[in-house]
């Protein structure tokens, strides 16, 4: 038995499941609204995007999985990618494809199983491809964090933004390790805090102003988020390169997001693989998926964040996490917390984005740990090699203007088809063979 405080459907009294999931939406608020700041679309309608998504998930998994859908950190460059091509209305029309393939192979896997997705995915594919996302937007940060008019050919070196920059990530790795409690499951937002305060203190020793206070002066206590609505606020029109940009990633977060299962279930002593299984969790991962986007969201994913917080609070309650939920949608519609989140200056998501891309980068790399991938096999050496060399090098096939796959996506790919015309074995994912050896062992 689970030595949970609250099993995943006790109802906390009311001034718990206040507090309690207002804890969640803390710590998923920095890493949600800083996706949609590094892709020039809306964070309130992020917020409001991943409450609606989360209540639809729990819906779909029957309200037995506590897990919390946030913004995709792999969605970053195919974003921005769309985003040049045919703006941001392209990015949705990509996310909603990517729902929909999510919809798919959750019916593939509620007809066949889900072993079959295994054989695709195993680490030695998955794992490069998670650290060409971290490594690949390396650049990016780092060039945020030193330069005003950063990623442009404006750009011009600041020594303001790079000590804000750095003192917004050290804040965030005191807290990522020398905190305990739910502190330490924060650190974007603490060190987004930190840093803010650190900007506000360089605008007086610099003199360069890098907080405009007038957008919040002017926004309205209540205020609908910008929606994106296909139809209306874009054109609904399908390309090929919108297409290969967007929907190839669901390679990296299918894994990504049976690893949460698998993770989820350890914590609060139950298998979600089986029950309520894993095309219901897809599912519902792509439904939030599907539905963020029709309105201007960007894609979702189950947050290791609020794993984090299950881990510390032993508090697994489902409406716990339906509360957060509740806190993120109404928090969409503050016209003056929104535009507050407006004023974060470039380096101070310079700094956390660091640390982010750093940790995402690594959480690849310790996969291979976790595998044991033995790179003395040409075979693992091969496709890693290749996946890396082509995904953070910008590798690209254009075909025409109209179509070509380039970057993660091409690398995604690839390593898919090395890994099934190689000759030889790929080792399988120890977790999930864990949780096979258990299952047999309880039949």
């Amino acid at each position: 038995m689970s030595n949970a405080v609250l099993d995943i459907n006790e109802k906390p009294s009311t001034g718990q499941l206040i507090t309690l999931s207002l804890q969640h939406m803390f710590a998923m608020f920095g890493s949600t609204i800083l996706v949609p700041t590094l892709t020039n679309l809306s964070p309130a309608i992020a917020l409001l995007t991943s409450g609606i998504a989360t209540l639809i998930f729990l819906l779909v998994t029957k309200f037995k999985v506590p897990a919390y859908l946030g913004s995709s950190f792999a969605f970053i460059a195919p974003i921005q990618v769309a985003s040049l091509a045919g703006g941001p209305g392209s990015a949705m029309i990509g996310a909603m494809a990517v729902g929909l393939v999510y919809g798919l192979v959750s019916l593939f896997i509620w007809k066949t199983g889900y072993k079959w997705i295994m054989k695709i995915l195993p680490p030695i594919v998955v794992a490069p491809v998670i650290m060409v996302i971290g490594l690949g937007l390396a650049v990016t940060a780092v060039n945020m964090a030193m330069y005003k008019n950063a990623n442009t050919p404006d750009a011009v070196y600041s020594l303001p933004y790079f000590v804000v920059a750095l003192i917004t990530l050290i804040a965030a790795i005191i807290c990522n390790n020398y905190f305990k409690g739910v502190i330490s499951t924060m650190p974007i937002l603490i060190g987004m805090v930190v840093g803010y305060i650190a900007s506000l203190i360089s605008d007086s020793v610099f003199g360069t102003q890098l907080i405009d206070f007038n957008k919040v002066i002017e926004a309205k206590w209540f205020q609908a988020p910008d929606f994106l609505i296909p139809g209306i606020d874009y054109d609904f029109k399908i390309t090929s390169t919108l297409l290969l940009a967007m929907v190839p990633i669901v390679i990296v977060t299918i894994s990504e997001h049976i690893g949460h299962q698998l993770v989820l279930g350890k914590v609060v002593n139950r298998n979600f693989i089986k029950n309520p299984g894993l095309n219901r969790s897809l599912l519902g991962d792509g439904l939030g998926t599907l539905i963020s986007s029709l309105i201007g969201g960007p894609p979702k994913t189950t947050y290791g964040e609020n794993i984090g917080v299950l881990v510390l609070t032993r508090v697994f309650s489902v409406w716990v996490i339906g509360g957060a939920a509740v806190c993120a949608i109404i928090l969409a519609f503050s016209g003056k917390l929104m535009a507050l989140v407006g004023t974060i200056p470039t380096p101070v998501l310079g700094g956390v984005s660091i640390l982010l891309f750093g940790i995402i980068a690594s959480s690849g790399l310790r996969m291979l740990v976790e595998n044991k991938i033995d790179f003395d096999d040409k075979r693992n050496l091969v496709i890693a090699s290749v996946i890396l060399i082509l995904g953070i090098g910008g590798a690209k096939i254009v075909f025409s203007d109209t179509f070509s796959i380039q970057g993660m996506a091409l690398a995604a790919i690839v390593g898919v088809v090395l890994n099934l015309i190689l000759p030889g074995k790929a080792q399988p994912d120890l977790e999930l063979q864990k949780e096979e050896l258990n299952e047999q062992r309880q039949n």
